[in-house]
């Protein structure tokens, strides 16, 4: 409360020296004129109409001209003496565009190429203008429905889901509303600050989501949102090689203070690039971009939304240099019947050219949240606000704040308890079986969440147990800065009558508070009498297994019983480095098959004993004996750049690879271990976004046994094959074709590799069916070295992004004095396919485009 009585103070002391200047813009037909530019002529300090053609921004008295713009628009300008609040209407005229004397070429060349010639010319020139600048930014985002079902992907959306969204009975209604005000520091090569000092979300605590770039026409290649959805970028119309793909329609010329503008209509060669149309503006002379309208489409390989609207308008802030005064995103999306459309309005303001900036402004923080970001009372909203709101807003802001106060009024209030309990619904135990359950107990004081897996999802058949049956529970607790999970897990398998029974605790440290340092430790401690794959990366899914086995008489899963104890700690910190720690004891115990049943009895020769066989038919067998081990990890991924939230940080990647190192020693003679080997391995890997070219992804790693006096075959290096009929293994970590433990060894030296390249819709852009179903060409290989008698290769290539989901993968696999083998293997790839399958163990970095 005091700080909202100071912030109020603070602005009634300050009436008498601000005044407001207000007003709507109109069209010729008497319109309203949303989104058009108000800006104090000479300088880079103005507003943003909004919506509904309304603008109010704050100046000290004075005498001013206001210049109104808008694209398509003539622009108007007005003298005013400010002496108290002052209101001013415009009324834009659509722009008359005069075709000046050209020269045309004999071959007929619509002069607008020249033009776009001498801007690819400038690009470069004013794209390396500045060498560092910082502006004010305010942002207005909005996403609202205009309609929402009943079901998505045959699930029922709960009333009182649709009622927190702020959706009404039809579906329609503001989702997400937010405004912020930031400073923006940016400073060449690459070098980037956005510092958010104040933040609002509409109904939330949240901070929001603000878009730390300009969309910057002077690169080659332009980022949009997040490379996630569209990773090859878009082709700028002036880009070097923008002949190649654009054609260009002169439209005429129109002048606006004593300068000549070009407006040149951007029409795309080819459908299915990724390329812009709509109208760019460009001066006369010095060739520099005035403002631009464009467009992308799904014929623009724009991935999630249907169309994506952009348009920029420039202003001089100096003699020479002009910057990005607004820019407004409009999108809309029709998905799943959902329908939705969005704003995403950027105001910059107060730019300062070639500005000394402390070199310690650019550390390792890209976007920084001040400690009080979302502190700001209402009364600082309504005298910083660039834009006004629009009554829709207000009215979102009124209902959705009043239910968020009420309810962090009452967070331990009793009622609000039996409230959050009363919409967790009663417990319905037979859910364990298909959903399991999921619960939280609600308290002041002692609040947590417990639960127990989907009883079907731990259902499996193996020749070694038989019929098996997993119950899972878990247990979470926030205890101060430390959470802490239990996840015991009880395994019975019917054929062989075995019970057995372990669990895992974990303690995870949160980020520091106090000095807003990442400091992520996590703490876990096992034990208990557990069933074990021998290759510890559990290459064969148990549901995959179970349908090979009962289907085919193909047990490939090899597992052994084992009693053990763990303890592992991990810790990451802020450099990128990670650092791992870990030690196992293990009673190892055969496991033999007790059963042979498969669906039809001719599948029944087919089954194997449950041990490793090594080459093409070498059985490793096994008698009891302990194990005790010690590891260590690191890795290191520098470069690695962050958001830094009040109290958190998140990770945004590196342009670096991320380097890694693993060291793992047997112990001989303790807890009567019988093990006694040294191993190590180095790797490599990353991710690389060749835009055009499409994402180029890799995994190296190189190693050996170093003493491998003593090794059992739970200990050998195992490489990670696939014997699956269809299924794909992990990509990026495994062999598509290759036996799970045909290669597993003890040697002193191996190395594997796996790349894998998106073409991202380059080449399948030219095929008519793959680029209206936007399907992606997928290629790369998978290969190990071991000695020359003991190597493998294999190449694929497929299409990803079936249905948005799906990746289909022809592979070849070649091995040392064998014919080569083929086949189909089936996976997840694609805009959503991708997270679905973690499958891609080089998960995509986030990166932040720095444009100046």
């Amino acid at each position: 409360m005091r700080i909202h009585i100071l912030f109020l103070f603070l602005l009634i002391c300050n009436k008498s020296s601000a005044q407001k200047i207000y007003g709507t813009v109109y069209d010729e037909k008497g319109d309203l004129l949303p989104f058009a530019s108000v800006t104090i002529k000479g300088t880079s300090r103005g507003t943003s109409a909004n919506n509904n053609g309304r603008f109010s921004f704050t100046v000290t008295p004075g005498e001013y001209t206001l210049v109104c713009q808008h694209i398509g628009y003539t622009a108007s300008e007005k003298k005013l003496t400010v002496k108290e609040d002052v209101e001013v209407t415009f009324i834009l005229t659509t722009q008359k565009l005069v075709m000046k004397e050209v020269i045309v070429r004999s071959n007929g060349e619509d002069p607008a190429y020249e033009i776009i010639r001498q801007a690819i010319k400038k690009r470069n020139y004013y794209n390396n203008q500045v060498n560092s600048f910082t502006c004010d930014m305010y942002g207005k985002d909005l996403i609202k429905l205009r309609s929402l079902p009943d079901r998505i992907l045959g699930r029922k959306i709960p009333q009182e889901d649709r009622k927190e969204m702020g959706v009404d009975s039809s579906g329609k209604g503001i989702i997400y509303l937010s405004e912020s005000v930031s400073k923006v520091y940016a400073q060449r090569p690459d070098k980037f600050k956005l510092e958010v000092l104040s933040s609002r979300v509409s109904g939330s605590s949240g901070f929001g989501f603000t878009f730390p770039a300009f969309i910057n026409l002077y690169t080659n290649n332009v980022n949009v949102f997040s490379e996630t959805f569209n990773p090859r970028g878009f082709i700028s119309p002036i880009a070097d090689n923008a002949l190649r793909f654009y054609k260009f329609k002169f439209l005429g010329t129109f002048w606006e203070d004593g300068k000549a503008v070009n407006t040149i209509r951007v029409i795309p060669k080819r459908n299915y690039e990724p390329l812009f149309s709509g109208v760019i503006n460009i001066t006369d002379d010095d060739w520099r971009i005035h403002s631009f309208d464009l467009t992308l489409t799904k014929q623009s390989q724009l991935e999630l939304m249907d169309t994506l609207s952009i348009s920029q308008l420039y202003v001089p802030v100096n003699n020479d240099v002009w910057r990005v005064k607004n820019q407004l995103l409009h999108f809309n999306l029709k998905m799943f019947q959902i329908d939705a459309i969005g704003n995403f309005l950027t105001v910059y303001s107060d730019y300062a050219i070639n500005p000394v900036i402390d070199k310690k402004k650019f550390d390792n923080i890209v976007i920084k949240y001040d400690t009080a970001v979302d502190k700001k009372p209402h009364a600082y909203w309504d005298s910083t606000r660039l834009v006004p709101l629009e009554p829709e807003e207000l009215k979102d802001y009124k209902i959705k704040d009043s239910i968020f106060e009420a309810q962090k009024d009452s967070l331990s209030a009793r009622q609000n308890i039996d409230s959050l309990k009363k919409m967790q619904g009663p417990l319905k135990p037979w859910k364990v079986f298909w959903n399991g359950i999921h619960r939280t107990h609600y308290s002041r004081k002692n609040t947590y969440q417990w639960g127990i897996q989907a009883l079907l999802t731990g259902v499996e058949y193996n020749p070694a147990e038989g019929l098996v049956v997993n119950v899972q529970p878990y247990f979470e607790k926030n205890i101060n800065k430390t959470n802490v999970s239990v996840e015991p897990t009880i395994r019975y398998g019917f054929s062989n009558t075995h019970l057995n029974a372990w669990a895992d605790i974990r303690l995870r440290t949160r980020d520091n508070r106090t000095d807003r340092k990442m400091k992520r430790e996590t703490w876990t401690f096992s034990g208990g009498k557990r069933v074990t794959q021998f290759n510890k990366e559990n290459p064969i899914d148990h549901f995959r297994n179970s349908l090979t086995t009962l289907f085919y008489g193909e047990n490939f899963m090899k597992t052994y019983e084992n009693y053990f104890g763990s303890i592992s700690f991990t810790k990451r910190f802020e450099s990128g480095l990670r650092i791992g720690l870990s030690a196992l004891y293990e009673d190892r115990i055969p496991l033999y098959n007790t059963t042979d049943y498969t669906f039809s009895n001719k599948n029944k020769v087919r089954i194997t004993t449950n041990f490793p066989v090594l080459g093409e038919s070498d059985t490793v067998f096994f008698s009891r004996h302990q194990a005790v081990l010690v590891s260590f990890d690191v890795s290191f991924k520098p470069g690695q750049k962050y958001i830094q939230l009040p109290f958190s940080k998140i990770p945004l990647g590196s342009k670096y690879p991320t380097f890694s190192f693993n060291y793992t020693k047997g112990i001989s003679d303790i807890l009567g271990s019988d093990v006694n080997f040294d191993k190590w391995r180095i790797g490599i890997s990353d991710d690389k976004n060749l835009k055009l070219a499409g994402t180029f992804k890799y995994r190296i790693n190189v190693g050996g046994f170093i003493n491998a006096h003593k090794v059992a075959i739970q200990d050998y290096q195992h490489f990670k094959g696939n014997q699956s009929h269809l299924a794909a293994g992990d990509y990026l970590s495994s062999f598509q074709l290759l036996k799970y433990y045909k290669y597993s060894n003890t040697n002193d030296f191996y190395v594997y590799g796996n790349i894998d390249h998106h073409f991202n819709g380059l080449l399948t852009n030219k095929i008519p069916l793959f680029k209206r179903l936007n399907w992606n060409l997928v290629a790369g290989g998978n290969a190990f070295y071991v000695n020359d008698h003991s190597s493998y290769a294999e190449v694929f290539v497929g299409l990803e992004n079936i249905l948005k989901l799906f990746r289909l993968d022809f592979v070849t696999g070649f091995e040392y004095g064998r014919q080569a083998v083929t086949g189909f293997k089936l996976g997840g790839g694609g805009l959503l396919g991708n997270s679905l399958s973690g499958s891609n163990s080089g998960r995509r970095n986030r990166s932040v485009s720095l444009s100046f």
